[in-house]
């Protein structure tokens, strides 16, 4: 059960998710056998003082990293987080190592995730049984008669996370978040998104080329004699194709005007009659649904089509590609894991080796059993001292935002009531849920991996579904509590901030105030911000959808916004790709905001205890500094070239660089702090300022 309005809903820093979770040589000082040693605060191992900061401030404040860690070759880049996100899967690693053993003593929970990660570990074991887990819903395709027979198939596959033809979950109604409903989006893809399949230039054309070859070599694996296996690797990439074009591109689902769609079953059912919706609603096992979200009503008009001219074997071969891409690369005997990691792995992201199984395994756990891992993690990594010193940082940078919102020329004063009240209903969540998950109905088998995938999934999806008609569960967390990550979600209206983002270097007791607030102060003025971007701008305090600005005002935040668009559509990121300054608008709007309430808020702190912000300490640096080189290390690092294209044809975040420079062009306090004079490439005559 995928869903886009997860994706929508949820703006997050996205520390990890591109740069490291995706899928040592000797003489680097990154190992793959024991946990990176983290920085604390601002670390000049990282600088280039050989660099002009007023020129290139990310060559002066990240200069050095890439020669003391460079991207391991399991990786597709590597940076400051990257040390933070190892650091943690480090320790995930020991303690599911502590609870893989078979004792009587172990609790439910511990028994669960830790007969998970043994058996995710057992590869033998996955090779031996080969595709026999999966015999009986490959059997189950086979056995289709008619398309009339789909609806059936479809709901489970929903269910087990197996995206054929659309996505199917619940979400907050936007015109009422008090209450969450069904909704259903465009799906059935497996490029990274639809303009892969509709591109033009060399490098798209090679990417589809390689996609079918990889589609091709999985068929022969699944058994299809050479001479069909091309054949129906083709008719998968014309079917994928035909669904790509009926499909919005990855910006303008960024608005939620465009994804919101609210209307009858019978609705839903006039578009595309070929699915007895209803009967598919049901055979989920979700309330009854009346009304639901169609995000992409025109998709729907073309899935009909699509169905109708597509032959059933077609349609077959079709669903058992979707099937064994909904089965996580670990469960798969290792040929298929290996050619899939060929794939999307070194020829999508330029990644040269397959992690470690016992990351993956880390990882896996963590997504199947995220709360009851997080439990454990956190009661032996995060203190509640780094809990309330965490809670305090937020509440003064809310404080700043508050008086930020006086200072802005743009906006009107009923405009800065509205945004005040919404400001003031943010919910801030922090290290984790008050109230933890309760796995008991979840079976966990020690030695079937399918299986354990198979029925996690369900829980999952059984668990959103039962919330469709509902009132909403404020106290609900979209991140696990080891994720080294934060994020903003609009409809709940709250900053949230896992545990795993709340350690060294990003929060650091030893560190000075000033480090401090440019790191984690920057991550939480980033989340704050997004209340406030192009999307999140949309929503009020209570998380729903209404339009609370004056139209004057309005305008005037598109034509601040349209600066943004331009200075960050003028960088290029890799070749002749320039980063999408419409895309990544909300990301960089955040960037922006969260470092200037950072500093806000740090000159506020600064005030009350009578320091010179602009005195050098034993550091050779000056607090501001230290402010301005914290934020720019919280991006150090490097990405391999196929992993910046890909960033930047689906991802809402610039590249590491250009979150460093994008904002420093637009604060004329780094300037200020670094004897930058104007025009200089750090200190521009004109800079770009929403909020």
């Amino acid at each position: 059960m995928r869903n886009s309005f997860k994706a929508l809903a949820i703006c997050a820093l996205v520390f990890a998710l591109i740069a490291i979770c995706l899928p040592s040589s000797a003489g680097q000082t990154v190992a793959t056998d024991k946990s990176p040693t983290l920085p604390l605060g601002l670390d000049k191992r990282f600088l280039d003082t050989t660099a002009d900061p007023c020129v290139n401030f990310a060559q002066y404040a990240c200069g050095k990293f890439n020669d003391l860690y460079p991207i391991p070759p399991d990786q597709s880049a590597y940076g400051t987080v990257a040390l933070v996100f190892e650091h943690t899967e480090y320790a995930l690693h020991s303690l599911l190592e502590k609870v893989e053993a078979d004792r009587p003593s172990r609790t439910p929970n511990e028994q669960k995730i830790g007969d998970y990660y043994a058996t995710c570990m057992n590869s033998d074991a996955v090779n031996a049984n080969g595709l026999k887990p999966l015999q009986a819903e490959l059997d189950r395709i086979a056995a289709l008669k008619s398309k009339s027979e789909l609806t059936d198939l479809l709901a489970h596959y929903q269910l087990i996370n197996v995206n054929a033809f659309f996505s199917y979950g619940e979400q907050q109604d936007f015109r009422d978040a008090r209450k969450q409903i069904a909704v259903v989006d465009q799906g059935g893809l497996q490029l990274p998104e639809r303009d892969y399949y509709l591109r033009a230039g060399d490098a798209a054309e090679k990417t589809r080329q390689q996609y079918v070859q990889h589609i091709t070599n999985m068929l022969k694996l699944l058994g299809e004699p050479d001479s069909k296996a091309a054949g129906d690797a083709q008719k998968i990439m014309q079917l994928e194709t035909a669904l790509a074009k009926v499909s919005m591109d990855i910006t303008s689902q960024r608005d939620p005007k465009n994804v919101y769609h609210p209307m009858p079953v019978s609705a839903l059912a006039e578009l595309a009659p070929d699915i007895a919706w209803s009967d598919l609603f049901a055979r989920t096992g979700a309330p009854s649904i009346g009304e639901l979200n169609v995000a992409n009503p025109d998709f729907f008009k073309g899935l009909h089509a699509l169905l109708q001219s597509t032959d059933l074997e077609t349609i077959q071969t079709y669903l058992r590609w979707q099937l064994i891409n909904g089965i996580p690369g670990y469960a798969l005997p290792a040929a298929l894991d290996d050619e899939r990691f060929h794939f999307f792995g070194l020829q999508l992201r330029g990644q040269p080796q397959q992690r470690a199984r016992w990351k993956r395994c880390a990882q896996a756990t963590d997504g199947a059993l995220g709360e009851a891992l997080g439990e454990v993690y956190v009661k032996s990594y995060f203190s509640p001292e780094n809990k309330a010193k965490t809670v305090q940082m937020v509440e003064d940078i809310e404080k700043a935002m508050d008086q930020n919102i006086d200072t802005l020329n743009w906006m009107s004063p009923e405009t800065k009531a509205k945004a005040k009240e919404k400001l003031h209903l943010i919910a801030d969540k922090i290290g984790y849920p008050d109230h933890w998950r309760d796995y008991s109905s979840l079976k966990i088998v020690r030695g079937d991996a399918v299986g354990n995938i198979v029925r996690a999934t369900e829980f999952e999806s059984h668990r959103q579904l039962a919330k469709i008609g509902k009132p909403v569960d404020r106290g609900e967390w979209g991140m696990t509590p080891p994720t080294v990550d934060a994020y903003y979600n609009p409809t709940m209206n709250d900053i949230n901030f896992p545990a795993g983002i709340l350690q060294s270097p990003f929060f650091e007791a030893q560190a000075t105030d000033a480090e401090n607030y440019g790191h984690v102060g920057a991550i939480v003025g980033h989340e704050l911000t997004h209340g406030f971007d192009d999307e999140g701008r949309k929503f009020d305090g209570n998380g729903n959808l209404a339009d609370w600005w004056t139209a004057e005002d309005a305008k005037k935040y598109d034509e601040k916004t349209d600066c943004e668009v331009k200075e960050y559509g003028s960088f290029t990121a890799v070749d002749d790709v320039k980063v999408n300054g419409k895309l990544t608008l909300g990301e960089n709007t955040a960037d922006n905001g969260g470092v200037r309430l950072a500093m806000m808020a740090l000159q506020l702190d600064a005030k009350r205890k009578g320091i010179d912000l602009n005195a050098k300490d034993e550091s050779g640096y000056t607090p501001m500094q230290q402010f301005f080189l914290a934020y720019g290390q919280n991006w150090c690092g490097a990405n391999r070239p196929e992993q910046v294209r890909l960033q930047v044809q689906t991802d809402p975040h610039s590249p590491r660089e250009f979150r460093i420079i994008g904002v420093i062009e637009n604060m004329p306090e780094f300037g200020q702090a670094f004897g930058c004079k104007t025009g200089q490439p750090m200190t521009p005559a004109s800079a770009c300022r929403v909020w």
